[in-house]
């Protein structure tokens, strides 16, 4: 399957969205009351998860990008 650009596009916008929605969440969970060591966690899991997932989606963007790029010239 080829990627175009707009596939690209959805690509990228994923991936800024998961980075803009964790960054608040992670603003978020430092500014919470104390709770239990679990919480944070757990939390902090899927923190990192979401993040390293935006930036596989990221890369994956940005090269269909770059080859949509290439193959319409």
């Amino acid at each position: 399957m080829k990627l175009e650009r707009k596939h690209a596009l959805v690509l990228l916008g994923i991936a800024v969205w998961n980075v803009v929605t964790y960054l608040r969440f992670i603003k978020a969970l430092v500014d919470t009351e104390d709770r239990p060591t679990g919480y944070y966690v757990a939390h902090t899991i899927l923190i990192i998860v979401n993040l390293v997932i935006a930036a596989v989606l990221g890369t994956w963007g940005v090269k269909a990008y770059k080859a949509a790029k290439v193959s319409s010239s």
